[in-house]
């Protein structure tokens, strides 16, 4: 990929706890970042920004297009801006 090209914005899905041994929440997390390390170190920093203890992080991989359906569309075009866009959602326990 040349430095000219856009970047596509990257998707990390996994669960994250507010405090350890709390109640699991589904997280995707969404930004645009060089690399998957990048990736994976902005989202982690991101998270412990937002107040999380823990993060268990599953599946890393580009959207390829643009999602149809809020909350992700708007934390698809906060990535396109430069945001880290965190989405929870309750997971079955």
């Amino acid at each position: 990929m040349n430095d000219n090209e856009e970047r596509p914005v990257t998707i990390i899905t996994g669960r994250v706890w507010k405090k350890k041994g709390g109640k699991p929440e589904g997280v995707h997390v969404m930004l645009v970042a060089p690399d998957d390390d990048s990736a994976v170190r902005r989202a982690l920093e991101s998270l412990a920004a937002e107040g999380y203890a823990e993060a268990e992080l599953d599946q890393i991989g580009d959207m390829e297009g643009e999602p149809d359906d809020e909350p992700h569309l708007s934390a698809f075009q906060g990535a396109l801006e430069g945001e880290v866009s965190i989405v929870t959602f309750d997971v079955p326990i």
